[in-house]
């Protein structure tokens, strides 16, 4: 075990706290300007960086069951704004503003350049951040990211009378654990257990940062189609996706064909094939990013 040591490092008006955690990995808050931000990081730090950016109402645990594939990279997870350990404010939810966060978050780990790969909207923020800083993108791996609104299937029962204020704002301090995760059934296959560790990081949501953050990536799509955005970037990209995915018509993500080289894989799994498959998406990943 490594007893867990602190650091503080001042850049303008962010400053980087981090903490040793005892299974080699830091745990750091980054205190941007607009809010904490909580990353993760595991590997050496001369190391190429790939960075891990999880969805809606996910965290830096969704990465979990795919970090050893990666142990011989400088891996970097970040919780964006009104998830996991970040800060939980009522504004600064668009896609824009969480993909500058990550950049100002990469910056003051000196990170210059990275593969990024992204979960689901967590893909619209890394695709964003792209557009917003090409420079610091070298490629970018979608899991589970889809390419359009109208492909959107639904967000289940539980989830869909959640996102109904009048239902969902007084219910949402009051639901148990078996409520959330039945909020969160539709991102899994049936009989895929749910890691208390995800239950615990949704329910230390607010309720505003959850509705927000869905509004944000709708948002995204209506101004312009995932794909559209990927083939004027140019970059390196391979597209992961379940075939069983009940968030997204699993059909739909051929629509990233249209990108020129790109490589779609398909996983027998659900919407989330970093939990539900780890050895898969795992080798998945890592092949992508030793190729780039």
């Amino acid at each position: 075990m490594i007893a867990a040591v602190s650091a503080v490092l001042c850049a303008g008006h962010a400053t980087e706290v981090a903490t040793a955690a005892p299974n080699h990995a830091q745990e750091h808050t980054v205190h941007l300007a607009d809010g904490d931000i909580h990353v993760v990081t595991e590997g050496p730090p001369d190391a190429s960086a790939v960075v891990l950016v999880h969805g809606s109402a996910g965290s830096t645990a969704w990465w979990d069951p795919v970090l050893p594939w990666l142990t011989d990279r400088y891996v970097v997870r970040i919780d964006l704004l009104g998830h996991g350990g970040s800060a939980k404010p009522d504004n600064g939810y668009s896609i824009a503003e969480q993909a500058r966060r990550v950049g100002e978050v990469l910056d003051h780990l000196d990170i210059r350049h990275a593969v990024f790969a992204g979960h689901s909207s967590g893909g619209y923020v890394i695709t964003a951040l792209a557009e917003q800083r090409r420079e610091l993108v070298t490629a970018i791996a979608l899991i589970g990211t889809g390419p359009r609104l109208d492909a959107f299937t639904d967000n289940g029962p539980a989830g869909t009378l959640l996102l109904i204020p009048a239902i969902g704002q007084p219910l949402w301090p009051l639901l148990p654990d078996a409520a959330i995760r039945g909020s969160l059934s539709s991102a899994f296959t049936p009989g895929v257990e749910i890691p208390q560790r995800i239950v615990t990081d949704v329910r230390a949501m607010t309720y505003r940062s959850l509705t927000a953050t869905s509004d944000a990536s709708d948002v995204y799509l209506r101004e312009r189609p995932e794909p559209d955005r990927l083939v004027d970037l140019g970059l390196p990209t391979t597209v992961i996706y379940g075939t069983s995915d009940r968030r997204w018509r699993p059909s739909s993500f051929q629509d990233y064909s249209r990108i020129p080289d790109v490589r779609i894989e398909t996983v027998d799994c659900g919407h989330t094939p970093m939990i539900e498959k780890p050895d898969a998406t795992g080798t998945l990943l890592r092949d992508f990013v030793e190729k780039h």
